[in-house]
Parts: C-alpha cells; structure tokens; sequence
C-alpha cells in the first residue's frame, strides 16, 4: 500500500527544484483552484472564473451574495497561512485549528475562532453535543502527537480528518477548516496539497458514511486522497521536468 506514491514523491524530491517565480505562480493556481473546489461543496455559488477575479483582482460579481465573496477571500488568506505553518515547521495544535477557522470564517466576527456551544445536525448524523467538544478535541490532539504519527501520512491525513469532521467543534466551516488541515499534513510530509473536487462530493460524503456506519472505517477516505496525492504528485514532476527540459534547451 502506498508503494506508487512514496516512489512518486522521492521523485519529486529528487528533480530540481522549480524557480521561486515558478513555485508562487504554482501556488496560486492551485489555491484558487482549491478555493474554488472547497467553497463549491459548501454551497459557494462563484464560479471557478467568478472565484479567480475575486481572488486577484479583488473584483465583486453582480448578483452574488457578499458572503461568497468573503469565504473565497477567507479561504484564501487561511491556505497560505497553512503554507507558512509548513514553511515554518509549526505544530498542529488546537490554537493553529482556531487560527485557521479565523480566517476560513472572516465573515462571522462572533464565531470565528470558537468551538460551537450549540448542537448541530449534518445530514442525518448527530455529532457530539458542544460541552463534550472540548473534551473530544483536546483527546483527538493527544491522539495526533501519540498513536496517529505510526501511520503513514495519508492515512493520518484521513483518519484525522474523519476525526475532526465526525467532532464537528465550530457552528460552521468544519469542512474547509477539515481540508486545510488534511493538506496541511500532506505538506508535511513533502507532498503537494490535494483539491477534493466539487464534482467528487458525492464520493467524497460516502467516506463519512462508510466512517460513521461502518465502525470507523478509514479505508475509503484513505483510498481517495491517495488517489489525489498520487495524480498530484505526477503533475507537478511533469511540470518540474518541462521546466528543467526548457532551462537545459536555452542557449548559452
């Protein structure tokens, strides 16, 4: 199990490494791409287009709501505040996860930051009530420092994540808080980020089905984001060696 994607990232490792210009460009057609994505299955109505005028140039589309607006600018800020938690090799701790949910939640100034005090019904699935989600996410903080770093990274990834998103601790934005700290642990490792596609929801919902029905089966959200990790991974070596391929070909 995961042969093809730890041979795919020492590959990675081993190419040269793109140009700063190069990275930040990357960087920022990722993010927006994954803003985009991860706004979508919350219920975002920008458009990909829509998402990038807002993001670069701070353009507001007629007759969408303002909130969208925000969430993509706040999704923004907080994905290259989790590339400066990896850059500066930060511990994942419950003040980083308040500090990411601050900013994913700019829009809601008496929320942000906060663990809900309220119960709150996702679908058909009841999590905890608020006075035990203090309690469940000081244990899932232990258990991430303990037993979770003997898996391998994309199956902490997972496991935290249906961890996380199962507690549910804010009133709302668990979902890409969820996934910025599910990248956030892929990076980690060296790995790219992945973008969980609003065309992959349905999938991507029934891993917390199989999760909560099944007795915490980790298996299917493990399979997916190895899948994305791996098509990821493939993309940015390609695009590393069409770099390399038009530095080597360049005159003297």
């Amino acid at each position: 199990m995961f042969e093809e994607l730890d041979a795919l990232r020492r590959e990675l490792q081993s190419v040269r490494p793109l140009s700063p210009e190069s990275l930040r460009r990357l960087s920022e057609e990722f993010m927006i791409d994954y803003t985009y994505n991860s706004n979508a299955i919350e219920g975002s109505t920008l458009t990909l287009e829509e998402t990038a005028l807002v993001l670069k140039e701070g353009v507001t589309v007629g007759g969408k709501p303002l909130k969208h607006h925000l969430e993509a600018i706040g999704h923004r800020d907080a994905y290259y505040y989790v590339e400066d938690l990896v850059k500066n090799k930060t511990a994942v701790s419950e003040r980083v996860i308040k500090d990411i949910h601050a900013l994913v939640l700019m829009d809601r100034q008496t929320d942000k930051g906060v663990y809900r005090s309220v119960p709150v019904r996702v679908g058909a699935f009841y999590p905890c009530q608020p006075y035990e989600v203090p309690i469940k996410m000081e244990q899932l903080m232990e258990d991430y420092n303990d037993e979770l770093q003997a898996l391998h990274v994309v199956e902490r990834a997972a496991v935290f994540h249906l961890r996380f998103e199962t507690i549910h601790p804010f009133i709302d934005g668990n979902g890409r808080v969820g996934r910025l700290l599910l990248n956030l642990e892929l990076m980690k490792a060296g790995l790219p980020p992945v973008n969980v596609k609003f065309t992959d929801r349905a999938r991507y919902y029934s891993c917390f089905s199989r999760y909560n029905e099944n007795d915490g089966d980790t298996s299917k959200l493990t399979a997916l984001i190895e899948e994305y990790a791996v098509c990821e991974l493939k993309r940015v070596i390609e695009i590393t060696k069409q770099a390399e391929g038009l530095k080597t070909r360049q005159p003297e």
